[in-house]
């Protein structure tokens, strides 16, 4: 650019005076050599002191269009004194002739060249349509323009206002255009640029692209972008809490705060998915002390490292202290609660992988729910203030033995809750949390990625989802208005069918679900079968009697409850039944306890089976042994 300066700047002078109407007639004699060399020396400098030669060509803005224009207008001042001084005759039209010509040039040889440089690696870019034509979809398509990898060609908008307007050289357009858009400009992608809407509009935006043959993304949340956790050029396949148009409620502080704010806090399973949620969101509320109880060494590591972390960059006065330990161990749980002098304890501690814990019968019964026994009585012990439950809709109604063992040990607490004065006992449930362990939407889209197949146990089956935070937060606030032996449920919206929630997300990400109606589609939905203990759908309430509270989105359900001696009968057989490993018997109790547990499947215990073959065959030995003597 420096080169091409050097002969852009004498050329602009011999042009300008030309136009002026002088001629070239003695034009180049020694004053007006001297002239030339004078300007073009001083413009040379100027340019380089406002840094237009350090200026990457392919990244100009706005910047370098006003240096370029500032350095001119000195380019100009220096010839017009030039001039005056040494070819006082000559027009004083030149001056201004020159000063257009030269920005022109400069200015004009830049961004020929910029364009020529984006022209060759437009044909490499993948062309992609934005729908936002707000602050963040005008962010994003400047950033994109800059990308070697995007290049954006359509923009649309919802807003009447903003349709025919022209950004970057593109026109927006209304989004009733965008199936014709996309297959005139080929488009790959469409980017939502739309972080400020709510879930639910969203959610129509979503069902609206879902037919076409392109691949959505979305940019990050208005939350996000405001927190500095993401910025707007960081695009991501659509998140389901998308697709399930759910907006978030608002918390109530003083319900939040209720149980926290000042006390000591132990949150058990603390490594887990929802106790991980729990403990940051405890943590936001400012309590005294907050006790992270995980038996997992690497979990516990985890998640103490990042709260210690928010606790100095956020300079909290909230203290996190981590402890390895297993809610099967009631002497560590009760050191541990004597100790601290614990005022609330959130119990989410559990197994609760259906086909695992069928496997695994003897372990997934004595952590549920005598684990839970032992929590709870720790917490008697201790006077602990409050006990929260966190439990499941795989309780109501039981089809497996993980569901069963939770409906235990909330009978459990509701047994407790008759004989205590001091400690308030609660549970609540929810159905599934989007992202935690084993959800089956990072399942998905990675066999997505990998090519197919998904795969879905059955076509009719549908499920209750809710984002791990809403959860959390709803935990925390129900915590708040236990009365005692209160079975709080979370409204958790409208269902989801798996087979079409596996179907969207294909489509969303820019294929074509093959089946009998596409048979050259991309990814196939393939049906495995309901898997151990599993049912078609899940339920919140046993029975009809709810009642609102202070929440929107949180029920207080009125449930039988078994009297604390008959609970504490059915706990000493289970304690027995476990510790003899014995799955027919914890099955009976499981069975005779009102847990409404039916399963659907005889015992799977891989250890109980294996041991029946054993005993089968030792069986068969001896009266094999009878019949030859």
């Amino acid at each position: 650019m420096l080169s091409a300066d050097l002969i852009i700047l004498p050329c602009s002078i011999v042009l300008s005076v030309f136009a002026s109407g002088r001629g070239g007639g003695g034009l180049l004699h020694g004053d007006t050599l001297i002239v030339i060399a004078m300007t073009t020396l001083v413009s040379i400098v100027v340019f380089a002191r406002m840094g237009l030669y350090r200026a990457v060509v392919r990244f100009m803005g706005r910047q370098a269009l006003f240096a370029v224009f500032r350095g001119s207008l000195v380019s100009v001042l220096a010839l017009a004194l030039g001039l005056a001084y040494f070819l006082p005759d000559l027009p004083r039209s030149v001056p201004l002739i020159y000063g257009m010509i030269v920005l022109g040039l400069v200015g004009g040889s830049r961004f020929l060249v910029r364009e020529y440089l984006f022209s060759q690696a437009r044909p490499n870019k993948k062309k992609v349509a934005i729908y936002g034509a707000g602050a963040s979809g005008l962010q994003l398509m400047s950033a994109l323009n800059n990308s070697h990898e995007y290049e954006p060609v359509v923009l649309v908008d919802d807003m009447r206002e903003r349709v025919d307007a022209i950004y970057h050289g593109v026109k927006v357009s209304s989004p009733a255009k965008l199936p014709f858009l996309i297959e005139r400009h080929k488009v790959e992608q469409v980017l939502l640029a739309i972080p400020s809407a709510p879930m639910w509009r969203r959610k129509e935006i979503l069902a609206d692209l879902e037919p076409l043959p392109v691949r959505v993304k979305t940019v990050p949340t208005f939350e996000q972008l405001v927190s500095g956790e993401a910025s707007v050029e960081e695009t991501h396949d659509v998140a389901v809490e998308d697709l399930l148009g759910r907006d978030a409620v608002e918390p109530i502080a003083a319900l939040i705060e209720g149980c926290i704010l000042d006390k000591v806090v132990l949150v058990t399973g603390a490594g887990g998915s929802i106790g991980s949620e729990l403990c940051r969101q405890i943590l936001k509320a400012k309590p005294a002390k907050l006790l992270l109880f995980e038996r997992c060494e690497f979990a516990l590591y985890q998640i103490d490292r990042e709260l210690q972390e928010a606790v100095f960059s956020e300079e909290l006065v909230a203290s996190v202290v981590p402890l390895l330990g297993c809610v099967q161990k009631f002497d560590r749980l009760q050191t541990v609660m004597d100790a601290f002098s614990v005022d609330t304890v959130y119990h989410a501690a559990a197994y609760k992988h259906v086909p695992m814990v069928e496997q695994n019968v003897v372990e997934g019964v004595r952590n549920n729910v005598l684990g839970t026994f032992n929590a709870a009585r720790a917490a008697l012990d201790a006077d602990v203030s409050t006990f929260v439950l966190v439990s499941t809709d795989k309780a109501v109604r039981p089809t497996n033995v993980m569901g069963a063992s939770k409906r235990l040990a909330e009978l459990v607490l509701q047994g407790l809750s008759q004989e205590s004065e001091s400690t308030t006992f609660c549970m609540v449930r929810f159905g599934n949390v989007l992202g935690s362990s084993g959800s089956v939407v990072p399942l998905f889209r990675k066999q997505i990625k990998a090519g197919g197949p998904v795969t879905v146990t059955h076509p009719e089956i549908i499920r209750y989802f809710m984002t791990i935070p809403e959860a959390a937060q709803l935990v925390v606030q129900a915590s708040s208005m236990a009365s005692g032996g209160d079975v709080f449920v979370l409204d958790m919206g409208e269902p989801v069918k798996i087979a079409e929630l596996a179907k969207t997300m294909i489509r969303l990400m820019g294929l074509e679900v093959r089946d009998e109606q596409s048979p050259d589609g991309d990814i196939e939905v393939e049906y495995t079968g309901l898997r151990q203990g599993e049912k078609l759908f899940e339920e919140l309430l046993i029975g009809e009697n709810v009642s609102g509270t202070t929440h929107p989105r949180i029920m207080r359900a009125d449930e039988l409850a078994l009297p604390w001696s008959e609970m504490l009968q059915i706990l000493q057989k289970v304690e027995k039944a476990c510790e003899a490993g014995d799955c027919e018997a914890i099955r009976d109790l499981l069975l005779c306890t009102d847990t409404g547990y039916a399963p659907n499947e005889g015992l799977n215990d891989v250890v109980w089976c294996q041991g029946e073959k054993v005993r089968s065959l030792g069986s068969n030995v001896v009266s094999m042994g009878r019949r030859k003597g």
